[in-house]
């Protein structure tokens, strides 16, 4: 089996249009669901909610964020 360089020396010899594609066949793969990580996040989401409606959490308006980096 290669290793990540020499499939690199291989690739590296591609059209930039094989290589586009294989990018994107290679983070379609990395971008698969994980059950777990999904509701460590749902319930996170859940809690700040929760305190936003609470108002106990500090919110910034997206004018001042978008200020900050312009």
């Amino acid at each position: 089996m290669l290793n990540s360089q020499e499939l690199y020396q291989q690739i590296s010899h591609l059209p930039s249009l094989e290589k586009l594609r294989l990018a994107e066949l290679l983070l379609a793969d990395l971008d698969t669901p994980n059950l777990e990580i999904d509701a460590i996040w749902r319930e996170e989401a859940q809690k700040r909610w929760q305190a936003y409606k609470a108002g106990e959490l500090n919110t910034v308006s997206y004018e001042a964020v978008m200020q900050k980096y312009k």
